[in-house]
């Protein structure tokens, strides 16, 4: 029996196969080999297996028993697992490759400018940039995952509609977000008790109330993450709970509306404040009963339907009557005209003037 020789293989051989082969020769069964090592059978199976590594000392163990070298075992255990590893990293570059033509559904380049996947050249590596940025080990499972499953209800119903792709990079970018930020536990009483003050922001700057709209949200237990819209989404607005304590509401600037930007942030708190914590809610353009509650919410939060029932009842739209009737209830001018526009009693062009037009700050 040749016990000196060290294998080098390109298929290095499994030490259990070698072990049964060194077991036949010495004219011994599994079970005496087991005896005399003393090791239970089922852990010396594991070896026989491959399941289980030869360590340093199950190598000694198994030269005083077979006469075949400590260093025999632990070199063929040592080429084994590395032949193993550099198979499986040959596996996860074919797959890499082969998962390239998803880099760019799932908006990689978007990402690359939000700082949250390096700008790389090889496709492989961009690959591997979004995998890491999901948190998973394949793109192709990004959709299955529970949170993303919102974005097969939203994808693509016809040519041009949304891609559940892009859904998914763009409420991954809500999540991973909404980590970074400090906030108090989820409490809807101060959240409904905090709605007066998010209102009166309406009428500030955006580089005014951003700050003070991210803290009053931030300590009823609400991160409020801005995202840039991504193509395909066609996204104003999200909503979801990060964990039972945490909330996050997602808003895109889609049409860099003010009142549209108002309206889509009170519409989301509406399905934190009425709607189920387990559910992502992504604002779609079918009507749901759910979505016709947020929808309502907002409008009444926003424009009390009394004083919007008193102001309708006189059909004569003038800019200054716009600006007293906001300047009244205590909201922007803007979100007067968006909802007369909306309604259709104005024309769509009308007292554009009035509203303003948000952009994201520059960094």
């Amino acid at each position: 029996m040749e016990t000196e020789s060290h294998f080098v293989s390109d298929l290095p051989i499994p030490p259990g196969e070698y072990l049964e082969e060194v077991v036949e020769e010495l004219g011994i069964s599994k079970g005496e080999l087991a005896t005399r090592m003393g090791r239970p059978l089922p852990k010396l199976s594991a070896i026989f297996s491959g399941k289980k590594a030869i360590t340093p000392d199950t190598a000694l163990q198994l030269e005083r028993v077979t006469g075949v070298g400590a260093h025999i075992w632990t070199g063929l255990e040592n080429d084994y697992r590395l032949s193993q590893a550099r198979r499986r990293a040959r596996e996860r570059e074919t797959q890499c490759k082969a998962e390239t033509p998803l880099v760019t559904k799932f908006c990689y380049r978007q990402l690359v400018v939000l700082g949250l996947v390096p700008q790389f050249t090889r496709g492989i590596d961009k690959v591997k940039a979004m995998q890491e940025f999901f948190g998973v080990m394949s793109l192709h499972s990004v959709l299955d995952v529970p949170r993303y499953q919102v974005a097969h209800r939203h994808g693509a119903r016809e040519v041009g509609d949304r891609s559940p792709e892009a859904v998914a990079a763009w409420l991954r970018v809500g999540e991973v977000k909404a980590r970074a930020k400090d906030c108090a536990p989820f409490d809807g009483q101060a959240l409904k008790s905090g709605l007066a003050k998010l209102r009166g922001l309406t009428s500030q700057a955006p580089e005014t109330f951003s700050y003070q709209l991210e803290q009053a949200l931030s300590e009823s237990g609400v991160a409020f993450v801005p995202c840039p819209h991504f193509p395909k989404t066609k996204a104003h607005g999200a909503t979801f709970f990060q964990s039972k304590d945490r909330a996050v509401v997602m808003l895109s600037l889609r049409y860099k509306w003010g009142d549209i930007f108002w309206f889509t942030l009170f519409h989301e708190l509406g399905h934190l404040l009425l709607h189920s914590k387990k559910d992502v809610i992504l604002e779609d353009k079918e009507k749901t009963i759910r979505e016709e509650e947020a929808d309502v919410f907002a409008r009444d939060q926003l424009i009390p339907a009394e004083d919007w029932t008193a102001f309708t009842s006189q059909p004569r739209y003038t800019s200054n009557r716009i600006r007293e009737f906001a300047s009244q209830t205590g909201i922007s001018a803007g979100i007067v005209v968006g909802r007369l526009q909306h309604e259709k009693r104005i024309l769509p062009s009308a007292h554009n003037e009035l509203r303003q037009r948000y952009q994201f700050a520059q960094k």
